[in-house]
């Protein structure tokens, strides 16, 4: 068999990673949305929890312990770890709330707006060089941003939130030499000991929704497991495809997240928000376009 028909089938496969991984954190307000009266700081708790359990059986089936134990043998190279670990737990308990406030517009903006933050960080922390048809795609987010300010005289919080947190997770995550698996593994176990010590303290103050009714139970421990999977299906997907291709296939997941806010919570969406929406989709296909022209150079 051709070399060129074994690349086009793992790129296929690639694609098929990648369709699998962001469909599934696109469908994620449907998920938590099931979590009726769990406030969003304990259901982070327990997607801490049971996902450290989950991968570490992952990483054991597939025998990934070696990046581990080696990120572990140097604790004071754990900082970078450790705050890739306190923005990602951020960023899932902001995303928690906005499902359960009924805010899923807001953060399907705030996932359309990530690509746009790394830019932005990208320049002012790592002094990257910025092309026009950059600086426009920030200008056109920024324009629609300060659109909905002044016109509804309010910023959209969580949107900000979410996304300047994920956009600083990536950040830092570029500098940390691990897997994606491996690299989430170590993160939820920097952030274990807390998360135990709050589960400890929430049981003992008889606050705790674990294990009052069998379905709360279920979908507490079942977070662990729905953490993973689309990270797993991620990993398949990066091996395969250019980092340009995966990040057309990103747009997936706020895309069905806003489909979701519209069509399944029945969210109002004003002509305003709909305007700011328009300026940054505008904006995100002048960045991708600027993406695909850099690839094609070089």
């Amino acid at each position: 068999m051709s070399s060129h028909l074994l690349h086009d089938r793992d790129a296929t496969r690639g694609v098929g990673f990648g369709l699998i991984a962001y469909s599934m954190w696109g469908c994620f307000p449907l998920f938590f949305s099931l979590f009726n009266g769990v406030p969003a700081f304990e259901i982070v708790l327990h997607r801490i929890l049971w996902s450290c359990l989950f991968l570490a059986g992952v990483i054991t089936l597939m025998r990934r312990w070696e990046p581990v134990t080696a990120a572990l043998r140097h604790p004071e190279r754990l900082w970078r770890v450790l705050a890739c670990a306190l923005l990602i737990g951020f960023n899932w308990g902001i995303y928690i709330y906005a499902v359960e406030t009924q805010h899923v517009l807001q953060a399907s903006l705030g996932y359309f707006l990530t690509p746009l933050v790394n830019v932005g960080l990208g320049v002012i922390v790592l002094r990257e060089t910025m092309v026009k048809a950059q600086l426009a795609a920030l200008g056109l987010a920024t324009l629609g941003i300060g659109m909905q300010f002044l016109l509804l005289n309010e910023l959209p919080w969580l949107s900000l939130m979410l996304a300047f947190s994920f956009g600083s997770y990536g950040l830092f995550r570029k500098q940390v030499p691990l897997d994606g698996l491996s690299g989430l593994f170590v993160e939820t176990l920097l952030l274990l000991p807390l998360a135990l010590l709050v589960f400890a303290w929430l049981s003992h103050q008889g606050l705790s929704h674990f294990a009052q009714s069998p379905r709360t139970t279920v979908l507490l421990m079942s977070a662990g497991v729905i953490t993973a999977l689309p990270l797993l299906a991620f990993a398949g997907a990066a091996r395969r495809l250019r980092l340009a291709t995966l990040g057309f296939l990103m747009y997936i997941n706020p895309s069905i997240q806003f489909l979701i806010a519209l069509l399944v919570f029945h969210e109002p969406l004003s002509t305003v928000q709909l305007g700011t929406f328009a300026l940054i989709w505008l904006g995100l296909g002048v960045y991708s376009w600027s993406a695909w022209q850099q690839t094609q150079t070089r």
